[in-house]
């Protein structure tokens, strides 16, 4: 199982980021090591003192595929859930300034949080995907999945060209705008079309 990753995908987050809105999806990769297993909380790195939270849509792949065409996409998953792709943001901009990859900044242990995936066809509207993010009761990020640049089915036939995609791969799809940091004490929850779908503590 990998993780799979699409940034700067909705413009506004981009801008935030002061980065260019990319022309193609932006792709980096996180080990199986990151998952933050169960209802674990996060404990927060020691190598870091800027971990901010990404609240995402996540992409469940249920059939092996290679070069998958985009009008064939969609029999390549058939869950959808929620998770969190933390990131170490002062290791990130360190790296970048510097010309050098940022997986360390995103791909550290504990470092992808994964809700609990639902069928697609139970979603109220699985063509527009609603979903939000709570910091300690309050609203911090709330995304559709109409306003992503490229759209899931746009993603699996883009990263299918360079990497096979294997049954149990999960595509984190990108965050909206409004991603900040954690501290520890805080609680996060996301909602996925307004149902709680993850909870956790930052110790």
């Amino acid at each position: 199982m990998k993780f799979i990753c699409i940034g700067r995908n909705y413009a506004e987050h981009a801008k935030e980021l002061k980065n260019a809105v990319p022309a193609e999806p932006v792709i980096f990769f996180k080990p199986d090591t990151a998952l933050l297993v169960g209802r674990q909380p996060f404990f927060y790195p020691a190598f870091s003192n800027d971990i901010h939270y990404e609240c995402e849509i996540l992409v469940k792949i249920n059939r092996l595929g290679k070069n998958i065409q985009k009008k064939f996409a969609h029999r390549y998953y058939d869950e959808i859930g929620l998770g969190i792709d933390f990131t170490a943001r002062d290791l990130q901009n360190e790296l970048k300034t510097k010309g050098l990859p940022w997986e360390k900044a995103k791909g550290f242990d504990g470092s992808a949080v994964v809700g609990e995936f639902v069928s697609i066809n139970s979603l109220k509207n699985k063509d527009n995907i609603e979903f939000q993010l709570l910091k300690n009761g309050v609203v911090v990020q709330s995304g559709y999945s109409k306003d992503m640049i490229f759209d899931i089915d746009s993603i699996i036939e883009y990263v299918s060209q360079f990497v096979t995609l294997k049954i149990g791969d999960i595509i984190f799809t990108g965050t909206p705008a409004g991603v900040g940091p954690v501290a520890v004490g805080d609680q996060l929850e996301g909602l996925l079309e307004g149902e709680s779908n993850f909870s956790l503590s930052i110790k």
